[in-house]
């Protein structure tokens, strides 16, 4: 299912609906950082997804980043709350979601790259080099504060 996302744009549909979905801020021993280029609107991203009926938000992170990327990971802690109205995300079905994402720092533990359904390149990329890859503003706000290391979670 492809999907649209908004971001302060006056001509943005009406969100319909409010998912619980993670991202998470990876990166390796070396300070690269693990991102995805979606499968349904070709952009590079952090991994994440929306969290299932029955499991906890720490396990919906080691999920969703398995799914996606086939590397484990161990989450850390809280990096931010994204929940902007002027973000929306219209899907083909009609769904029209205004963001609500928790977005965690996760450390690799195992696993190999591969790709999914939900991404068809999975790469560890220079913090440096970030600028070189189309990132929707508010992935990069997410990227931003996750490599910070703040003390303080971000909340909007």
């Amino acid at each position: 299912m492809a999907r649209t996302d908004y971001y302060q744009d006056p001509t943005a549909p009406q969100a319909n609906s409010i998912v619980v979905a993670v991202t998470a801020v990876i990166q390796d021993e070396t300070g690269r950082l693990l991102m995805i280029r979606r499968t349904d609107n070709d952009l590079y991203a952090i991994p994440g997804g929306a969290q299932d009926i029955g499991e906890t938000i720490s396990h919906t992170v080691v999920r969703e980043v398995k799914e996606e990327t086939g590397i484990d990971v161990e989450v850390q802690k809280i990096t931010g709350i994204y929940t902007d109205p002027e973000h929306v995300i219209a899907y083909t079905d009609g769904e029209v979601r205004q963001e609500f994402s928790i977005c965690f720092r996760a450390i690799p533990t195992g696993g190999e790259l591969r790709t999914s359904n939900e991404s068809k390149e999975v790469l560890w990329v220079e913090p440096d080099d970030l600028d070189a890859l189309n990132i929707h503003p508010s992935i990069r706000l997410r990227i931003t504060h996750g490599i910070e290391r703040s003390g303080e979670p971000y909340f909007s």
